[in-house]
């Protein structure tokens, strides 16, 4: 099997715990304002063509959306869509869900494009970001992305690995329905991790100017308050931080 079908089938085979992580979309009041200031800041002002690409089950997309943003959500997995269709239409929000390859745009003539822990999967970054460039005709490029795995620095790593001992202690379901396939991992440029300083040599290298990146501290500090009183030193997440070109 291709690796991009074994993405695929791991995506889809997850997309029905997918949203028990509180990770994997905003989970509190708290939480969406925070993601909908940034969007507001960081996003031209609506109504933009914006392509949410690995949508998933909607984190950017439905955010995107309320803002008055004209959205295309584009994911590989099928199964992730649908439940990205069914909260847009609980929603009242009109959000065109595509199926395909990150590398494969949907058309051209965005305005901007965006996309959360994303980069890590793809099989070829530079020429997809590289496809993006093409796709939004001298557009914006927004990537939030976490600094993990071998990217992340030693006392991350211990914080990482705290909240995990929490979660098996507590009994908390797994974030996802299977680990990710080992060879998958390492056939990935990026499989192991990717840090601020390498997003930023990929952005630029794939051709996009004015490259700057952020960490989103509101976006953490709104996560952390999340937790229980006692879990808050730990931290709610890997550190946030969004590289925005264009």
């Amino acid at each position: 099997m291709e690796p991009l079908e074994r993405i695929r089938e791991f995506w889809d085979a997850d997309a029905a715990c997918y949203d028990r992580s509180a990770s994997h979309h905003p989970s509190t009041p708290l939480e969406r304002a925070a993601w909908a200031g940034v969007l507001a800041r960081l996003l031209p002002a609506p109504p933009a063509r914006i392509l949410d690409v690995g949508a998933g089950t909607g984190f950017l997309s439905l955010t995107a959306a309320r803002l008055g943003h004209r959205v295309t959500a584009l994911d590989l997995s099928a199964e992730m869509l649908e439940r990205l269709r069914v909260k847009a239409a609980a929603a009242g929000l009109d959000i065109e869900a595509v199926e395909g390859r990150a590398d494969q745009p949907p058309g051209d003539g965005f305005d901007a494009v965006i996309e959360r822990h994303l980069v890590w999967t793809l099989p070829a970054p530079e020429a997809t970001l590289r496809r993006w460039r093409r796709a939004t005709s001298g557009g914006w490029l927004v990537l939030f992305e976490s600094a993990w795995g071998s990217a992340a620095q030693p006392s991350e790593v211990l914080k990482a690995w705290g909240r995990q001992a929490l979660r098996r202690l507590r009994k908390v379901a797994p974030a996802h329905h299977a680990h990710y396939p080992d060879d998958v991992l390492t056939a990935l440029p990026f499989g192991s991790g990717i840090g601020p300083g390498e997003l930023v040599e990929l952005v630029e290298s794939s051709g996009w100017p004015g490259t700057r990146i952020e960490r989103l501290h509101n976006v953490e500090w709104a996560m952390t308050r999340s937790l229980p009183p006692s879990d808050r030193f730990l931290g709610a997440t890997a550190p946030c931080c969004a590289v925005v070109a264009g």
